[in-house]
């Protein structure tokens, strides 16, 4: 939700993952809806060791799980600012599924061996890693269903609400839905942090098809001013320095090469998920038609 980022950094001054694979629901054709429950695993790379080198070690897990046909899906995420770090986004629909995912895994030993293998090849080359979940709130995100298997980038702002602003939070946030809700190309999912992450953190993501998008983002200010008006402005000022101890957002892009997507994502979009197999596809379509 970069709009809603940028306003804030700028009226307050302050310097932060089917979402698809993430195993979300489909409500309608080419859109799917935030998961309820999402599992984000992060990785930092040491200098020199992402690119690559990172897509190769990763390569295990993806062969591991394809091989077992694994029906959990994620999606791999890299940073384009801040340290050099990707994400693992999975999605379920409740700490329940979570918990049979894990108890699943333990009764396929083979799996559970060879992700072993992949996690010590792959630990060579990483600095530190963490695990955070979180859990959707819908009633502060804005049309947080999109069709992610074509979008290309998130924007992820992390905010540190005070200690007792948890309602001031939310009703910060329910400005910017009224003030964006006539704006058709805005939107974002609101997560709440449950563990790994301290009290009061709250992640929002904004799916993004291009970079453009960013650009349009920031010509928007006009169009927010004039929907709060001069009192609301005020207001919305007022609220963020009482309720925000801190905020930062990153730029992340998807990585299809350290993904475990489902299938209906490669059919909506092959060339960038699998380009290798659309190439082949491709070349076996023309020698049938020379046939």
């Amino acid at each position: 939700m970069k709009r809603f980022t940028q306003y804030l950094l700028i009226l307050s001054l302050l310097s932060f993952g089917s979402l698809g694979t993430i195993a979300a629901q489909e409500k309608s054709e080419g859109m799917h809806q935030p998961p309820k429950v999402l599992n984000i695993i992060r990785e930092y790379t040491k200098p020199g060791k992402n690119g690559m080198s990172h897509e190769k070690t990763e390569a295990a897990f993806v062969q591991a799980m394809s091989a077992a046909k694994w029906p959990t899906h994620y999606l791999a995420v890299d940073s384009m600012s801040g340290k050099p770090r990707t994400l693992f986004l999975t999605g379920f629909d409740s700490f329940e599924d979570m918990e049979k995912e894990a108890t699943a895994m333990e009764k396929k030993p083979a799996l559970a061996a060879a992700m072993d293998h992949a996690g010590v090849v792959d630990g060579d080359l990483l600095s530190d890693t963490d695990m955070t979940d979180l859990a959707y709130r819908e009633d502060l995100s804005l049309r947080g269903g999109t069709d992610i298997p074509h979008m290309r980038y998130f924007e992820i702002s992390l905010f540190h609400v005070k200690p007792g602003h948890d309602k001031d939070w939310e009703t910060l946030v329910k400005m910017y839905q009224t003030a964006f809700e006539k704006m058709a190309d805005v939107h974002w999912a609101t997560y709440q942090a449950v563990y790994g992450q301290p009290d009061g953190t709250y992640i929002i993501f904004n799916p993004m098809k291009s970079a453009s998008e960013i650009d349009r983002g920031f010509a928007q200010g006009k169009a927010f001013e004039a929907a709060m008006g001069e009192d609301g402005m005020k207001k919305l000022s007022e609220l963020t320095a009482a309720t925000i101890e801190s905020s930062q957002t990153n730029l992340f892009s998807f990585n299809p090469r350290m993904s475990y997507i489902d299938e209906s994502w490669i059919k909506a979009d092959p060339d960038f998920w699998k380009p290798k197999a659309a190439h082949a596809a491709m070349k076996k379509e023309e020698k049938s038609e020379k046939k």
